[in-house]
């Protein structure tokens, strides 16, 4: 379903260069690939050995980018970020990466997801003597690295990460290295690639295929890359903690033609797809889905029922950001400018939708009137993600128990209120095994459907509308 629509939102996506004389293209062409997981800001810092420079600013990576900024940051290391803001978290000064200048030199900072811990750092730093400039979760392991009394940045940064807990995929970039971290859960994607003799990191190996780099391997949970002109080193910050690789990365925020941990994306939708239709079939004359993350499931229903799969719901692609806000009104307004239903694909039949989510429910209630306004005579509406009953706390934008409709509902509740004649949620087994996560690759992170987190929570964290995460 549509992100910007129903305000289920991955927070960023980062994206590093080390050794290339275009360095700041590629990262401009890597953040173009991983727009989809933010659409609110992005920002660019390039290295040329002696300074950092950077730019950034709200909007779409094109918006940013649009004149002669690239041309200016001149170097051959890079990070970018593209983000998505929670309510209240917007403005430039939250924009990342973010730059810090000290008498050692200059360090520019990209993160992926969220510190459950943050507020409680921030009050510690601040009765120390710290001031933020940003009501960012990031601004706090900048703090942390400069207050260490270790001698080098590296095992200054070690220290640091030692102390912050959540997800993250943290890319820092000074004057002569790049360093990559990523949190001992592994609960956002992050993979390494090569081009030619220049290194290149990335949140989603689409980026990577973008630029033409080839795919190495995946950063390792608890691991601490550094790459500078020796080389790349790899040591470990941490070991012993649980594998947990947040499962909406493959439902619904991935692009398809990623893979993550070796499984590409769009095969692990078409699984759940098939394994929905298994678990519950349905008489019916068509399978559609909700676009753009849902088609691979409705395909893959399709071919397990075999009920003819069609295009009954198109999405315009050319409505401006006006309806990229995470405001419930402008949510609702934007299904009817976001899609339309194929009155001669529906008209007169039964139709199976399949979408990947239901958050507040609201979205899905409009679709399927829709649909209904558009001749359908049965809806019968089909999800691949069992039902989300618990907000997530690291880095995506779910809403607080209250308003997540399978918190406060029964699923018979819930196809009442949406208006459609039947509905079924994916199990969280289904979707286990659908997803063939290899064993040796640890777990999924099902904290948003079953409650239990891999981490910590800390009651600050309860209130994730209250401060800006990534």
């Amino acid at each position: 379903m549509l992100a910007e629509i129903k305000g289920l939102n991955e927070e960023c996506g980062v994206f590093g260069v080390w050794g290339h004389e275009k360095a700041a293209e590629l990262t401009y062409y890597g953040l173009h690939s991983l727009q989809h997981r933010g659409q609110e800001g992005a920002g660019i810092a390039v290295s040329d050995q002696e300074t950092v420079n950077i730019h950034k600013d709200t909007g779409l990576v094109a918006e940013v980018f649009q004149n002669d900024q690239l041309k200016d940051l001149k170097g051959t290391a890079a990070i970018g970020h593209v983000r998505y803001a929670t309510a209240g978290g917007g403005g430039y000064e939250n924009v990342q990466p973010l730059h810090f200048r000290s008498q050692t030199g200059s360090m520019a900072l990209a993160h992926n997801g969220n510190l459950v811990n943050a507020t409680a750092l921030k009050h510690q730093l601040e009765n120390q003597g710290s001031i933020f400039q940003t009501t960012s979760d990031t601004e706090v392991l900048a703090h942390l690295i400069k207050r260490s009394g270790f001698s080098t940045l590296k095992d200054q940064l070690k220290n640091a990460l030692s102390m912050v807990k959540g997800a993250y995929a943290f890319l820092l970039l000074t004057e002569d290295s790049l360093m990559v971290a990523l949190d001992p859960h592994g609960l956002r994607p992050l993979s390494i690639g090569l081009l030619g003799d220049a290194y290149v990191i990335a949140s989603e190996t689409c980026a990577l295929d973008i630029v033409g780099a080839k795919h190495e391997r995946d950063v390792q949970p608890g691991e601490l890359l550094v790459i500078n002109n020796d080389g790349i080193t790899s040591e470990r910050f941490a070991y012993n903690a649980n594998r947990a690789m947040c499962s909406m990365e493959y439902i619904y925020f991935s692009r398809p033609d990623s893979n993550i941990d070796g499984i590409n994306v769009h095969s692990a939708r078409k699984s759940m797809g098939k394994q929905l239709a298994s678990e519950a079939p349905i008489e019916a004359d068509v399978v559609t889905g909700v676009p753009d993350s849902s088609i691979s499931a409705a395909i893959g229903y399709a071919e397990q029922s075999q009920i003819p799969y069609e295009l009954g719901l198109i999405k315009n692609r050319y409505v401006g950001r006006t309806f990229i806000q995470p405001s419930q009104e402008l949510r609702e307004q934007g299904v009817k400018m976001k899609l339309s239903a194929v009155r001669k694909i529906v008209e007169g039949k039964r139709v199976v939708m399949v979408d990947d989510s239901i958050v507040r429910g609201t979205t899905s209630r409009r679709i399927v009137n829709m649909l209904r306004e558009a001749g359908a005579t049965e809806v019968h509406v089909r999800i691949s993600a069992p039902p989300i009953k618990n907000p997530c706390f690291y880095g995506i934008d779910t809403s607080t128990t209250e308003e997540l409709m399978a918190s406060k509902h029964s699923i018979e509740e819930m196809r009442e209120i949406i208006g459609a004649d039947s509905l079924y949620f994916i199990s969280e087994e289904g979707l286990v095994n659908a997803i063939g996560r290899p064993f040796e690759n640890g777990g999924q992170c099902m904290a948003c459907f079953t409650g239990k987190y891999p981490t910590e929570i800390y009651p600050d964290t309860a209130h994730p509308h209250e401060k800006v995460t990534c």
